[in-house]
């Protein structure tokens, strides 16, 4: 073979070479390239009834398309629901953890315990929660330093502008009825902060633990019996599970009241005052994106109530022969007629 011929020859050799890589490396993006996209799985957890709170749901889908996630398509959403019944959560928590999903969002307090109980490694992200810390979920709402992070509902400003509407409507104002669940953790919180409030607007206390629903009827008694003008409601599982029953009652009881979430006054209760949920619920899904993206929930910050929202229901008033004056109505977020 000529000194021509050997030269030919390795060239031809390297340019097979480089043809054969070529094509295997081909035929590797294109096997990558059918490979599905792993699409994100999302654990949705609630005590509460699917039909419940809608609204809250969809706000958070909401926020899931806004950041360009469509459930179906390049996002799966398992909802889980309780109805009510507090001791299944454990065992819904348990199966979201089973299919693996890359988050939990919890609804509620009620819903982060038994997730946070059942993973330390899946990221949970808290929709409303009134006490992150004082609850255990978080060392600390600048740095979470867990697998828990999210939305907190509480502000201390919450319980001073509570009495202060209370006091609108009722402008004799001198006792109230303060109804509170002690065993929540954050009950003691949430009651010193409204006696802080009463010791500024001069009006006393009176206050009534439930800690199951037997003790609704008692808590009504005793108020009637300290001669209270108004109501104010805190946040409490066992107060939520029975809020038709406590909105029926203050009723019939001729007593207005202010409650801890929205969903009462749509059961028929008179005022809500607090943090806008549904504005909490799309948040939820920023959370979500961010950790889908690398980012560690110990290290994202839970939020405190940006938004916060008025509503009244005059159906409600008009049971309890209350006239709410044009000044007071003119500032609600929503008026349920």
């Amino acid at each position: 073979m000529t000194g021509v011929d050997s030269q030919w020859s390795l060239a031809s050799k390297g340019v097979c070479y480089f043809a054969f890589c070529a094509m295997l490396l081909a035929l590797c993006v294109s096997a990558e390239a059918q490979q599905p996209m792993k699409v994100p799985r999302i654990g949705y957890l609630s005590g509460s009834f699917a039909s419940t709170s809608p609204d809250r749901r969809e706000a958070f889908r909401q926020g899931l398309r806004e950041l360009g996630y469509v459930e179906g398509k390049n996002i799966v959403v398992e909802y889980r629901y309780a109805d009510g019944k507090f001791d299944k959560l454990p065992g819904l928590a348990a199966e979201l953890v089973r299919l693996k999903v890359d988050i939990i969002v919890t609804a509620g307090p009620q819903a982060t315990r038994p997730a946070k109980q059942a993973t330390s490694t899946i990221p949970i992200v808290m929709a409303q929660d009134p006490d992150p810390v004082g609850n255990g979920f978080v060392a600390d709402l600048a740095r979470p330093a867990g697998n828990v992070t999210g939305s907190a509902t509480f502000a201390p400003e919450l319980s001073g502008k509570q009495l202060e509407l209370l006091k609108e409507i009722v402008p004799n104002l001198s006792r109230v009825a303060v109804f509170g669940t002690s065993i929540n953790p954050g009950n003691a919180q949430n009651l010193r902060e409204v006696e802080l409030a009463a010791r500024t607007f001069g009006v006393k206390l009176q206050y009534l633990d439930i800690l199951s629903s037997n003790d609704v009827e008692l808590a009504f008694r005793a108020a009637s019996n300290g001669n209270v003008s108004a109501v104010l409601m805190l946040p409490g599982s066992v107060l939520v599970l029975k809020r038709a029953q406590l909105a029926d009652i203050t009723a019939k009881n001729q007593l207005p009241a202010i409650y801890p979430q929205p969903e009462f006054t749509e059961a028929g209760g008179l005022m809500y005052y607090g943090a806008n949920t549904r504005a909490l619920f799309h948040r939820a899904a920023t959370y979500v994106d961010k950790i889908l993206k690398g980012a560690k929930p110990a290290e994202l910050p839970v939020e405190q109530p940006q938004k916060f929202e008025f509503i009244i229901n005059l159906k409600a008033a008009k049971r309890i022969g209350l006239t709410i004056s044009q000044k007071v109505l003119a500032r609600a977020d929503r008026v349920i007629k």
